[in-house]
């Protein structure tokens, strides 16, 4: 049976019901022969601001960077309500099946990125934003 280590805080962190839905989806990958990881979840403000700060550097403008990094006031990662997983086999999987457990990709530019819609158990996952720009929002 997949195990998440409760014992980091990226894990630890995590809205409950967002790790409860992806421990079901782990153990029926599982079943599938694909282990799903986490490799990121929750994140501190300030570890958000570093990544911030990173990605101004790499993409040279703020506008840039913030189609793949949210601020620490805006990111789902920060209040524990979105999970990065590992590896592409995870991502495809969830991709086909993460609905039934609520799991949906939220932005098309990160395959990775996954945050709890209960709503998609029944109704499938809502459309995604282009990516994590604060204006992507108004353009699905």
């Amino acid at each position: 049976m997949p195990v998440f280590d409760d014992e980091t805080p990226a894990v630890a962190n995590l809205d409950p019901a967002l790790l409860g839905a992806l421990r079901r989806a782990a153990i029926d990958a599982e079943g599938d022969g694909v282990e799903i990881f986490v490799n990121g979840g929750w994140r501190s403000r300030e570890y958000q601001e570093q990544l911030l700060r990173e990605a101004i550097a790499k993409y040279g403008s703020e506008e840039e960077a913030a189609r793949w990094v949210s601020t620490p006031d805006r990111s789902a990662h920060v209040s524990g309500d979105a999970v990065d997983v590992w590896p592409p086999a995870a991502r495809a999987w969830l991709s086909e099946h993460g609905a039934r457990y609520g799991l949906c990709q939220i932005y098309r530019n990160e395959p990775w990125h996954y945050e709890l819609r209960p709503e998609a158990v029944e109704d499938g996952c809502p459309p995604m934003f282009a990516d994590a720009s604060p204006d992507s929002r108004s353009r699905r």
